[in-house]
């Protein structure tokens, strides 16, 4: 076995790694739009407001926008939709049901619920970069139900910051 067959051995598992998304653009307002990585190790593809015309957010206030873009997802992969951090650090608007899960067996539109926190009006434009979207597996759990969970760990049933703070 040479140099050139471990590289080649190398790039199969890079690429058996990687889950094929089958994506369907049905953008009304962007044209041959598919989500993009924006850097080489973004875990996220930007999704884009797929809007006609601007759409303003009042402080304290959420818009449900629309991305334009199914997808249809191999068994044991879902996606979360979660926020940009620039949106959120520097405008205070954030996905608010973040992250927001695609399931494995939806088959409809993306569709983005952006809230805005900050203390002005937010302005979502046409084709603008509002969410990402993180391609994962998960698991189905055996749910069992049980008359007392019979288990005992040192936090027991405290609740919010019951572990402390520092």
């Amino acid at each position: 076995m040479g140099p050139s067959d471990i590289d080649e051995m190398e790039g199969a598992i890079e690429l058996s790694m990687k889950p094929e998304i089958e994506i369907e653009n049905r953008a009304k307002f962007i044209s041959s739009y598919l989500p993009r990585y924006e850097s080489e190790f973004a875990s996220g593809a930007d999704l884009r407001a797929d809007i006609e015309a601007p759409v303003t957010i009042a402080p304290l206030k959420r818009a449900v926008i629309g991305t334009g873009i199914y997808v249809s997802l191999p068994e044991g992969y879902d996606i979360q939709v979660r926020s940009r951090s620039g949106l959120a650090a520097k405008n205070g608007v954030f996905v608010l049901n973040s992250p927001g899960t695609v399931d494995n067996d939806y088959l409809g539109e993306i569709k983005i619920i952006l809230m805005n926190l900050g203390e002005e009006d937010f302005v979502v434009l046409p084709e603008m970069r509002i969410a990402q979207m993180i391609v994962g597996t998960y698991t189905q759990g055996n749910l069992k139900l049980v008359d007392k969970i019979q288990r005992v760990t040192n936090r027991g049933d405290g609740h919010f910051s019951s572990t402390g703070v520092m």
